[in-house]
């Protein structure tokens, strides 16, 4: 019985996580309108199309960063995203240019409507517990995505 025991929590310890199903990247700490967030950042075109797609959840003050290249009208789904989010898409000099919700599994874009070179994705109604509307400015983003 003891034998059975360590094999099973071994297997169950050394089993792999996969990417973006319910497990969290490093994150870097931004501020958004003075709002403390730790984000993951998706950096590259793998990263964003993954983005947080099959997550369970995400943790309190928590969200993800999209970056890049360069300022231009962004679309962003809901496909196989189990999490209400709201989305805040941000130009390249960090000023919040659209907010919008977003409901789990629907396929229609959602439009920043203004150019962007990030978004930032938190649980639904995030930005409106903290304040941040259109205009607000984030502290502590990274430079463009290498593409």
């Amino acid at each position: 019985m003891t034998l059975w025991l360590w094999l099973l929590s071994g297997c169950a310890a050394s089993a792999p996580t996969m990417p973006g199903v319910g497990a969290s990247a490093p994150t870097i700490p931004i501020v958004v309108d003075e709002a403390p967030l730790a984000v993951e950042v998706a950096d590259t075109p793998a990263k964003r199309q993954l983005g947080l797609m099959h997550r369970d959840a995400l943790a309190v003050d928590h969200g993800m960063l999209f970056v890049f290249p360069d300022d231009q009208v962004r679309n962003f789904w809901m496909r196989n995203t189990k999490i209400a989010l709201s989305i805040a898409y941000v130009d390249g000099d960090g000023e919040i240019v659209h907010i919008a919700d977003m409901i789990p599994y629907d396929e229609r874009k959602t439009s920043s409507r203004l150019p962007a070179r990030y978004a930032i994705e938190v649980t639904q109604g995030w930005f409106a517990a903290h304040g941040v509307a259109v205009g607000g400015h984030v502290e502590g983003l990274p430079p463009r995505a290498a593409e």
